[in-house]
């Protein structure tokens, strides 16, 4: 029986051992296969740098402007100078007119683009401010459009503060005018105040003439309408 139990196991792990090898064997293969891709993308790659990015042999190198070029190579600029030659490759960035490699973005901190452009995927309306203050110190007519604006400003204020001032002075003059003859009629108001009664008396008895008119003018007109009505039937 021992043997037989002896001989089952080591069936057993022989079967085990077999399984690992193969497994092992396959995991070989994709990881060789793998770097098969990556090796032919690469060498893709290589192959466009090379081909398309690269000048020809046999071309002759004018003399380019460097970036570090617009600093002047004058003790004290070493830095700046050193900045601007090793920047980053990917994407512009233009301080003092010229073409520079670009700088990092502050949120997610990808080369390309900058904080405030709608290229970046954290991109939200509220960057209002970054903008601006990127306008401007890149935009030269910021300043002048600033300065114009102001000036339309104060032209609209000084035009709306005239305006003000005449239209008080006017008030005003009516005002004294007003005053004036409203104390003269409180002195002639206790001496015409019969009058003011009679006058009243006079202004009704006129108001019922003049309607008294209307109704007379109003049947006159009907009965002239009525009249050719029945002549234009005949």
């Amino acid at each position: 029986m021992s043997d037989r139990k002896r001989a089952r196991g080591k069936e057993e792990r022989d079967r085990r051992d077999h399984k690992r090898h193969k497994a092992s064997k396959h995991e070989l293969e994709k990881d060789k296969t793998y770097t098969k891709k990556l090796s032919q993308e690469v060498q893709k790659l290589k192959h466009v740098e090379t081909f398309y990015e690269k000048p020809p042999p046999g071309l002759i190198k004018e003399h380019e402007d460097k970036p570090e070029d617009c600093i002047p190579a004058e003790p004290g600029n070493e830095e700046a100078r050193s900045f601007l030659a090793h920047a980053p490759t990917k994407g512009l960035w233009m301080p003092l007119g010229k073409e520079v490699k670009v700088m990092q973005c502050w949120r997610c901190k990808r080369y390309g683009h900058r904080t405030g452009d709608k290229e970046c995927p954290f991109f939200i309306k509220g960057n209002q401010k970054l903008e601006q203050f990127r306008v401007a110190h890149e935009d030269p007519m910021y300043d002048l459009i600033r300065e114009n604006k102001r000036n339309e400003k104060e032209t609209r204020i000084q035009q709306l503060q005239q305006l003000l001032q005449d239209t008080t002075s006017s008030s005003s003059d009516s005002d004294s005018s007003t005053s004036s003859s409203s104390s003269s009629s409180s002195s002639s108001s206790s001496s015409s105040s019969s009058e003011h009664h009679r006058s009243k008396k006079r202004k009704k008895k006129k108001d019922k003439k003049k309607k008294d008119k209307k109704k007379r003018k109003r049947k006159r007109k009907h009965k002239s309408s009525k009249a050719s009505d029945c002549s234009d039937s005949d």
